[in-house]
């Protein structure tokens, strides 16, 4: 049964309190619940952020190629024209003049992205109509404020001669001056617009992109041989600006890169973040990490263009440890920049700016919730908890044998509610058992852990018992319940008396009380504490005698025997009832020590263990050596008569001398 109890309340390995426990539980619930609420909806919001990246970067190469096609065919159209309809064209300037400018001045106003439009012959001649709307060309060429289209002619005299001058048109076709301009260094016929379409025969051909060297804009050359006469080219510049601007205007994020690759997977044409430039401007053909030999592998990647998609999936790819998704366009088929590519770039962390902040957003939320969860778990714990900790309280005070407080632990929690009521109706029952039993000493006994079953120990400990003078008579003249109110108070007495200078009331035996220091608390002065207790004592029957006399009611005299030395002490008894006690011949002396005071007439006695122990705190009066009940050998006693003054000689010697005057009786004449 012992073995049963003791494994019934096995302390757990860990535990924490349900304050604690609530909260944990709630908040881990919350932080998985969002956590994987908040990871649902990211990958979401980026899958749907790479759809629409992916759509819109493969929109933008559609609108770019288409950009390019229109503004090709409507490049080659005017060259197409003249160079197969129009014989103004086959003899070289200055003939047919007007004839020319004529046909020059319409196709300008009906091509406005091509930036000149002229003709180049295999003697050298060469005629050109510049648009003024570039400052550039305004400005390197001194033109009018009014002037609209410049005629620049070079005309091939003999032995190499040249004469070359410019005349400048208004808007109606007007000629408002003339003058002449260096043109030696032009010769058409070293121009590679000139060679390659003439090596062309009758096919269109494209020259660039490259920086013009006269206005410093981005422009490309378009030119075809005229069919009717060999060595004459037709040719037009069409500045790139409408197709660099839709590079730089369509990057969909600040620090989108957009890319035209050449056939050879070089970089033509660069639109990055504030920057815009074709591939003679790029410094080592690099551009932000960027470089061909990034770009060929992603474009090989994307396939062969037969019957493929114009447009590929877009992929993620990695230049200079950022991430970026990068699309690759089908080869462009018109004349412009034929064969090239485009390729577009947009760095990842971008393109997911918006799923990120609502990722951030969705943290700061799961934050607040629990924040708020963290407060509402610590409420609702504190609430739960509040009549747990009353219930505890109450149980440690019950494990104290204190009863001085109720248990009121009210709870609409089902479980707590029985709970009190239960402990409520334990409590009940323990304050009904401790009326019965030493309240201080089952305290001492369980700090102790003494009661652990029968055991029993041989220790040093002080026994002391007492019996009141004459109390056969007293019961005798005073019915049973004045006698036990009588005793009652007596007994208090003897309870807040042993209590205070640390002993045990082991048993009250009728009148007599049986009480013992060193046990079950450990107590280095025992027998000094034991005498301190007498005298005590007797100091507080003052008090109880004085009020038994005002009610008119015997006074209670008291005889002591205090004995210190070696006894059994634990718990012995029965299984199922066990009593704390000391047994052994200590015990026994202390008993007939008290007896003894009949023979010397003394109320205190004591053996000179106790004497010995007390060293010269305590005056005694010896008193020799007398035969004692239960022993052989006599047994030295000793009078206790008060604890040591200042200035006094202590000990046995002292108390010897007292004898002799009238004041230093004993603690009470028998």
């Amino acid at each position: 049964m012992e073995a049963a109890k003791k494994t019934a309340f096995r302390k757990p390995s860990w535990s924490c309190s349900l304050r604690s426990l609530l909260g944990i539980v709630m908040i881990s619930l919350i932080i998985i619940l969002s956590g994987v609420l908040i990871s649902l909806d990211y990958h979401r919001t980026r899958k749907a952020e790479l759809i629409a990246a992916e759509q819109a970067m493969g929109a933008f190469s559609e609108r770019l190629a288409d950009r390019l096609s229109a503004l090709s065919a409507d490049t080659v159209a005017p060259i197409e024209l003249i160079a197969q309809t129009e014989n103004a064209f086959l003899v070289p300037p200055p003939g047919r003049m007007s004839d020319k400018i004529a046909v020059l001045r319409v196709a300008m106003a009906r091509s406005p992205q091509i930036d000149g439009l002229y003709a180049g012959y295999p003697d050298g001649s060469f005629v050109h109509a510049v648009s003024l709307r570039d400052a550039g060309w305004r400005e390197a060429l001194a033109a009018p404020e009014k002037a609209a289209l410049a005629i620049r002619t070079i005309e091939a005299g003999p032995e190499d001669s040249r004469l070359a001058y410019v005349t400048f048109l208004d808007a109606n076709g007007t000629i408002i001056g003339r003058r002449p301009f260096d043109a030696d260094a032009y010769d058409p016929r070293a121009r590679p617009w000139y060679q390659q379409a003439r090596a062309q025969g009758g096919r269109t051909i494209s020259v660039g992109p490259y920086q013009m060297a006269t206005t410093r804009a981005h422009g490309m050359t378009v030119a075809r041989a005229h069919q009717n006469a060999d060595g004459i080219v037709i040719g037009a510049d069409i500045i790139l600006g409408t197709v660099t601007n839709f590079l730089a205007a369509g990057r969909l994020t600040e620090h989108t890169n957009a890319f035209i690759l050449d056939d050879g997977l070089e970089i033509a044409i660069h639109a990055g973040p504030g920057s815009l430039r074709l591939a003679s401007a790029l410094p080592d053909k690099t551009a932000n990490g960027w470089s061909a030999k990034v770009l060929a592998p992603l474009v090989e990647a994307a396939g062969p263009t037969d019957a493929a998609p114009r447009v590929r999936p877009a992929r993620i790819y990695r230049v200079e440890d950022e991430p970026f998704l990068v699309t690759v366009g089908p080869e462009i088929s018109s004349v412009l920049l034929k064969d090239h590519r485009i390729v577009v770039a947009a760095p990842l962390d971008e393109l997911l700016a918006s799923a990120n902040r609502d990722l951030l957003h969705g943290v700061l939320i799961s934050i607040a919730v629990v924040i708020a969860a963290i407060l509402f778990a610590l409420a609702l714990a504190r609430w739960i908890s509040r009549s747990l900790q009353i219930l505890t309280l109450g149980a440690h005070r019950m494990q104290s044998l204190d009863f001085s407080q109720p248990i009121d632990a009210t709870s609409r929690v089902t479980e707590i509610s029985t709970l009190g009521g239960a402990i409520n109706r334990a409590q009940d029952a323990i304050f009904t058992f401790a009326l019965y039993v030493p309240k201080e000493f089952v305290r001492k006994g369980i700090e102790a852990g003494y009661f652990k079953g029968r055991s029993a120990r041989r220790q040093e400990v002080t026994a002391m018992f007492s019996d009141i003078y004459d109390f056969t008579t007293i019961s005798e003249n005073h019915s049973p319940e004045e006698v036990v109110e009588m005793l009652s108070g007596y007994f208090d007495v003897f309870d807040a008396a042993v209590s205070a200078h640390g002993g045990t009331i082991i048993q009250f035996l009728g009148d007599s009380v049986y009480a013992m220091w060193n046990a079950p608390l450990a107590d280095e002065e025992h027998a000094l504490h034991a005498c301190l207790c007498v005298l005590d004592i007797e100091q507080r029957l003052v008090a109880f005698n004085a009020e038994q006399r005002r009610k008119g009611l015997p006074e209670f005299r008291t005889r002591y025997g205090i004995h210190s030395g070696p006894a059994v002490v634990g718990s012995v008894g029965a299984t199922e009832r066990l009593q704390y006690t000391a047994m052994g011949d200590t015990i026994n002396v202390a008993s007939r020590l008290e007896g003894t005071n009949k023979v010397f007439g003394t109320s205190a006695l004591t053996s000179a263990a106790v004497v010995k122990r007390c060293g010269s705190a305590i005056r005694f009066r010896p008193l020799g050596s007398t035969q004692v009940k239960g022993r052989v050998e006599p047994l030295e006693v000793f009078e206790l008569v008060g604890e040591a003054e200042d200035g006094a000689t202590s000990g046995p010697e002292a108390g010897t001398k007292a004898t002799a005057a009238p004041d230093q009786k004993a603690a009470h004449p028998g």
